[in-house]
């Protein structure tokens, strides 16, 4: 009963928390408590000015991502959480819902992203459509959420419309709301805004009531993706700016301000000895302690995800050294930086360099940060909202920054999708700050704003014009790393679905050559040299993606595709032992297999493929329907030999 009032409770403290900031000042005097607005009346004005700005980030949003409803799948990770998940087509169910707490399927623990794609199956099949645009109202809520809340902490309409219009715009976010199987981020953020909605209900008024709720919140966040796991750090940050709960850090009591002194560029009062706080206050410590009980739920999310991530996923400190980890972190930390300002040649997968990264690079992106944090620390006390903002890009972003090293990218666009959060709330209450010192005029203020939107939007645009098709997507892809073994696999691909298995070769071919050790890579080589009627080049390749892979329903299928393949050369034999494989390594699959050969058989007879259904029926057990497509080869060739045979053995054996 916890998880829906929470969520009940947190929308019901973000849509009130705009009552009580009829003063327009920088700080609200009562807000995230819904009892303070019967005694605060709200201006009519800037209640519609909430209002509508909620309805053009809402509406500004969803135009901008509108034709992801006409995108298709990609074959990138939608096919192991749609396309080819037989368990979530099913849709709701118990059998579904007991799967997803148990599943390391995917190389992630992440049940409630599973539960939401199964909802998707039921309402929706297997139309992308309608789970595309699942992930779009996600990001739509995310955007007006965020808004409320930094409208709620600071007071402040203009800087909060600003950073959410720059959160729910930015290029860099395509990828995440455009992309199918990144429903986890758009759901864990939407969890992990709510909790941090529920953090300043409870900050307001301290009790278990409200605390239950914030980690209710917090927990399904975690079960939609690991990541906001970074959310008690989050948290801390917050007490400091914009929630100044912590006791004996006010800016007017620093030790390094002047007593009283008045800042007019930050807004400080010379009246003021102490700011009007609406948040409970404790010591630094107390705070502290106040975030066990969640860090706790951190732990047990870590050990959930290494456990599914280890065998797979989690790369070994001989494939990427430790400093060859550290080299990354610090440049892909820069890099992010420098995409979130200049955010073009963006790609769906970056390389890992592994120690091939210029020495150069790599200083000059830690002389960049470090100058940056210096910066943070000189204006800790004049401008809070930098420390927050610099320590939440640093410190969310830590979990997939590559020390511990997932897959095999340097960094990827989604990965920023809460971390640039920080880096906007710098850059507009900076900017903002410089602007009122300098006398900027409103209207000059709206203008820049707007043309900064607008190029972002086009910029977008273009970008989530890049998913409209696996070969646009990958085609930019390989523009952008040209050597991406990645993205040469992917086109190639693509380029067989479309009929175009000659052009696709090279491609292929290149993938196994810059990725040996790769099954994938190996089995698409093969179905490709079969669409080429390149057969006997098509059997190492099945061969070798056997060998490397170690997951018994790849194995599986890749047996089975060696069984046609010798079917099409009419070596029987090896028909009849790679069905045998088949059915060794997987015998889960018995069935499905049986159904998709039957029903191709069905589509093309031919008297080979009757031979080839007969021999694994006849492996199943199934001695009177393997004879029966014995016989209907007869039918079709009398002369045979091989179903002759098989056929007078089977009426041997069934003597």
């Amino acid at each position: 009963m916890v998880g829906p009032v929470a969520i009940r409770s947190s929308f019901g403290q973000l849509f009130s928390v705009s009552k009580v900031l009829a003063s327009g000042g920088s700080r609200p005097t009562q807000s995230f408590s819904p009892d303070a607005t019967a005694n605060h009346p709200m201006d009519r004005r800037r209640k519609q000015l909430i209002i509508i700005s909620c309805l053009f980030l809402a509406i500004g949003t969803s135009v901008l991502y509108s034709s992801v409803a006409r995108h298709p799948f990609i074959d990138f990770d939608d096919q192991y959480y749609v396309t080819n998940n037989a368990i979530l087509q099913a849709g709701l169910n118990w059998k579904v819902f007991i799967w997803s707490f148990n599943a390391g399927y995917a190389q992630n623990w992440h049940p409630l992203t599973w539960l939401s794609h199964a909802l998707d199956c039921q309402l929706y099949g297997l139309n992308p459509a309608g789970h595309h645009l699942t992930n779009l109202v996600l990001h739509v809520l995310n955007v007006v959420i965020l808004f409320l809340l930094l409208l709620g902490a600071t007071g402040a309409i203009g800087r909060s419309l600003l950073v959410a219009a720059l959160f729910a715009i930015h290029p860099l976010n395509v990828e995440t709301v455009a992309w199918v199987a990144e429903r986890k981020s758009t759901l864990s953020t939407f969890f992990f805004l709510l909790a941090l909605g529920a953090y300043g209900w409870y900050a307001h008024s301290p009790n278990l009531k409200r605390y239950l709720a914030l980690a209710a919140l917090f927990l399904l966040g975690l079960a939609a993706k690991p990541m906001v796991i970074t959310l008690p750090f989050v948290l801390l940050l917050l007490d400091f700016w914009p929630l100044k709960r912590i006791q004996g850090w006010d800016p007017l009591s620093a030790p390094s301000r002047k007593a009283h002194e008045p800042d007019e560029k930050v807004g400080f009062k010379k009246s003021a000895s102490k700011p009007d706080s609406a948040f409970s206050q404790a010591s630094f410590s107390r705070l502290v302690l106040e975030k066990l009980p969640l860090l706790a739920l951190c732990a047990g999310s870590a050990a959930l995800t290494i456990v599914a991530q280890r065998t797979v996923a989690i790369r070994s400190l001989e494939s990427f050294p430790i400093n060859v980890r550290l080299e990354n972190a610090i440049y892909a930390y820069a890099m992010y930086l420098w995409k979130a300002f200049w955010p073009t040649q963006l790609a769906v997968y970056y390389p890992h360099p592994g120690n091939t990264l210029a020495a150069w690079r790599v200083a000059v992106a830690a002389l960049f940060l470090a100058a940056a944090c210096v910066l943070v620390w000189r204006e800790r006390w004049t401008r809070q909202y930098l420390v927050t903002g610099w320590l939440w890009y640093l410190g969310v972003m830590v979990p997939v920054i590559g020390l511990v090293q997932v897959g095999d990218q340097a960094r990827a666009d989604r990965y920023a999708y809460i971390p640039l959060i920080g880096i906007f709330v710098m850059a507009v209450w900076g900017a903002t700050d410089w602007a009122d010192s300098k006398r900027i005029g409103f209207g000059w203020r709206v203008a820049t704003a707007a043309i900064i939107l607008a190029v972002l939007s086009l910029l977008t645009a273009r970008q989530i014009g890049y998913w409209r098709s696996e070969y646009d997507l990958w085609t930019h892809d390989l523009e952008v790393a040209p050597g991406s073994p990645l993205a040469i696999s992917n086109l190639g691909d693509a380029l067989n679905k479309m009929g175009r298995a000659e052009e696709a070769l090279p491609f292929l071919e290149k993938s196994v050559r810059l990725l040996p050790a790769d099954s994938v890579r190996h089995g698409n080589l093969a179905v490709d040299l079969v669409q080429c009627s390149r057969l006997q080049d098509a059997i190492p390749e099945y061969e070798a993606a056997i060998s490397l892979t170690r997951e018994p329903a790849v194995q599986s299928h890749y047996y089975e595709s060696l069984a046609a393949v010798y079917d099409a050369l009419e070596d029987y034999p090896k028909v009849r032992s790679n069905y045998r494989q088949a059915l060794k390594v997987n015998p889960e699959r018995t069935a499905d297999m049986v159904q998709w050969l039957t029903q191709s058989v069905a589509a093309k007879p031919s008297a080979p493929r009757y031979v080839e259904l007969g021999i694994l029926l006849q492996e199943t057990g199934k001695l009177s329907e393997a004879r029966a497509a014995y016989e209907q080869a007869l039918k079709l060739d009398p002369k045979l030999k091989q179903a002759t045979e098989y056929l007078a053995a089977l009426a041997q054996k069934e003597k």
